[in-house]
């Protein structure tokens, strides 16, 4: 029997079984990452990819490895990542130097022999363990922590919907599916979205085709250098919103601490240089509607101006609902664990939702606050996991 199966192996996930094994100083054969992907970071990796990101929106404090430092350590070993490291302010760090760094950290640390590639099915509450159903059979680990956050819902506008069931071609860049380099070849490509991911993605497509992509966004850039204020990493903000007892207004204070849609100053400057040179077109405006026209879609918006496009891709982003699977969903009836109005789950300060139950990423937000699904949430959810497990060892 396993003491510890994480279950979910992106950042969060990776980052705990390191803590676990090198922090905690656990069993190596006693923790496991239970994840349908070969590799860890799979599905971020392949994210970052698609929408084209240069540099990540996290400061360079904020990684897989334990010390603060490491990541500029790092950076300063390695020449030919060096020049283009980092961006100021909060130097935040290229993705190619934040990739090579968490490769070293993986394979330093054995992290990638702590995996077993399959997918949960399902979860049974026993006595003293819990039974965990995978494709492959059951695994019994004393410990479950649920660190998965890919199952999110996208939002999908129903006019794209519609198009998409004319047989427009119409993706959602974050569809499990979706890859970038695999679009064909396109006359007039449409991007949707205000957000970072949309900007990134209509610069990377039209670095590709100069002239033959649109970026339609509803609003004017909102810019914001972060997606909330860097105060909710430490107690200036933290200790405030530990203090709202209510469900209710935590959902509240998180909603209101976000910054959806937003991008930074130096993609939006990107952005701005390549619409001069005419690589790329910008237009503000709601689609109002859509429809089918041979083979393009004719996409008409509320400012009047009708666009033909052969494709498009959305980045508007996810529902803001619980991500989980149908099975998730029927184990939660089935045991009865607390909800929040808003749908996720009720936690205590150890991020227990059951006692042999933790939560990390999009599960743990109401215990963490609006940094819960970012690179220091995963941080900041390891260390009060790995604050419980003294006390768990009685359980």
């Amino acid at each position: 029997m396993l003491d510890w199966l994480i279950i979910g192996g992106g950042i969060h996930g990776t980052h705990l079984s390191m803590q676990l094994t090198r922090e905690a100083g656990r069993r190596r054969d006693r923790v496991r990452v239970l994840d349908p992907h070969p590799v860890p970071l799979a599905a971020w990796t392949r994210r970052a990819l698609n929408v084209g990101m240069r540099y990540l929106r996290s400061p360079a404090p904020y990684h897989l490895d334990t010390d603060p430092m490491a990541l500029q350590y790092f950076a300063s070993e390695t020449p030919d990542l060096r020049s283009q490291a980092f961006l100021e302010p909060y130097r935040r760090p290229s993705l190619a130097l934040f990739s090579a760094h968490a490769g070293r950290v993986i394979e330093k640390h054995g992290l990638q022999q702590l995996r077993i590639q399959d997918a949960a099915q399902d979860l049974r509450l026993k006595t003293n363990h819990v039974e965990v159903e995978t494709r492959a059979g059951v695994i019994a680990a004393r410990r479950v922590v649920l660190a998965t956050g890919g199952c999110e819902a996208c939002v999908w506008p129903a006019w794209a919907r519609t198009l998409r069931e004319s047989g427009v071609s119409v993706r959602h860049v974050f569809e499990p599916n979706f890859q970038r380099h695999g679009i064909r070849d396109w006359q007039h490509l449409v991007v949707i979205g205000g957000g970072i991911s949309a900007h990134q993605l209509a610069l990377a497509l039209a670095n590709q085709r100069p002239g033959k992509v649109t970026l339609i966004l509803r609003h004017a850039p909102r810019v914001h250098l972060l997606d909330s204020d860097p105060g909710w990493s430490t107690p200036r903000l933290l200790a405030p919103f530990r203090k709202l007892r209510d469900p209710i207004l935590r959902r509240k204070a998180i909603r209101e601490a976000r910054r959806p849609g937003s991008v930074p100053e130096d993609v939006l400057t990107a952005i701005d240089t390549a619409e001069r040179q005419g690589i790329l077109q910008r237009v503000t405006t709601d689609i109002v509607s859509a429809a089918r026209f041979g083979d393009q879609a004719v996409l008409q918006g509320a400012n009047g101006a009708t666009l033909c496009a052969d494709q498009i891709l959305l980045a508007t982003g996810f529902s803001g609902r619980r991500p989980g699977a149908t099975w998730l969903d029927a184990f939660i009836s089935r045991e009865e664990l607390p909800l929040a109005p808003c749908g996720y789950p009720i936690v205590d300060t150890e991020l227990r939702w059951h006692p042999r139950i933790q939560v990390m990423g999009p599960f743990a937000e109401l215990e963490i606050g609006p940094i819960a699904r970012n690179i220091v949430g995963a941080q900041h959810a390891a260390w009060r996991i790995l604050d419980s497990h003294s006390a768990l060892e009685s359980l």
